[in-house]
């Protein structure tokens, strides 16, 4: 076809696909997506009451380590403002074989952030023929978080949690990330968005080390249960509506979802202890 022979397609030579979109096409971003369309606030009232509260934003999520890798999690509830936006958002996203990220703040540029991160790896992965260790992934996710500053001075934060298996050394790792775009890892285990005090209370009263894989998932429906409880933003297993948190298992084989009737039936068993001691 003469129109494909015309066609004349870049020649990538960057490994990184954020970079690259950032010299070609950086009206692409999520920065300029969201960040160049909303006006800047005037004050803190106005953004309370202004444009970002219409714009769903999702809470609670947590990542622990257990014997054979770590678990992430998240509730699925999103908020717009004082009211309830959705009970079944995803906030948990596989990026690539051996990693995973979860989301929390301004929903929207949090689920283009996620699969833009995906699709850097998996270019990384073309371009190079290797795939980024464990902290050149979490430090390409630090790169874009800073990145959204500029959204971040106009009220869309963008905070993700990544977890990842490091097949060098064996193990889980979890990392944290302010709106700088700073990278700290966790040692056990963390938990970010409205609820992730909450949740991180719990979790710090409960965990050990090298807990086994069932012991993990308890764990972690424990802590948001718990968020749920004290944060009107966090929402709990929803029993009656048959509506769970999700959730991921990253070990040496790969990422793996928690099966939903597995999560469901220990929902209900804690359900069931919860109710006996009220």
């Amino acid at each position: 076809m003469e129109w494909m022979k015309s066609l004349q397609l870049p020649h990538v030579q960057c490994s990184s696909f954020f970079d690259y979109l950032l010299q070609t096409r950086p009206e692409l971003t999520p920065a300029a997506r969201w960040g160049g369309s909303l006006p800047a606030p005037v004050s803190a009232e106005d953004v309370q009451r202004g444009y970002l509260a219409s714009i769903m934003h999702g809470t609670t999520v947590l990542g622990i380590k257990y014997d054979q890798g770590v678990l992430i999690a998240g509730d699925r509830q999103a908020t717009e403002g004082y009211q309830l936006a959705t009970r079944t958002m995803e906030k948990v996203f596989k990026t690539d074989s051996h990693s995973a990220m979860a989301i929390a703040g301004a929903a929207g540029p949090c689920i283009e952030m996620a699969k833009l991160f995906s699709v850097e790896l998996e270019h990384y992965e073309k371009i190079d023929g290797v795939q980024l260790s464990c902290v050149g992934k979490a430090n390409r996710l630090g790169q874009m978080v800073k990145a959204n500053l500029p959204m971040v001075m106009q009220g869309l934060v963008v905070i993700p949690l990544f977890v990842g298996f490091d097949t060098k050394l064996g193990k889980g790792r979890i990392f944290k990330y302010d709106v700088t775009g700073g990278r700290y890892e966790e040692t056990d285990y963390h938990s970010i968005g409205s609820g992730g005090k909450d949740a991180k209370v719990t979790i710090k009263e409960r965990y050990r080390r090298n807990l086994p894989e069932e012991d993990t998932i308890r764990l972690a429906l424990q802590a948001l249960f718990s968020a749920a409880e004290e944060d009107v933003g966090t929402g709990g297993p929803d029993i009656l509506r048959r509506i769970f948190p999700t959730m991921k298992l990253v070990d040496q084989d790969g990422v793996r979802d928690v099966e939903e009737p597995r999560i469901a039936s220990m929902c209900d068993e804690l359900a069931r202890v919860r109710a006996r001691q009220d």
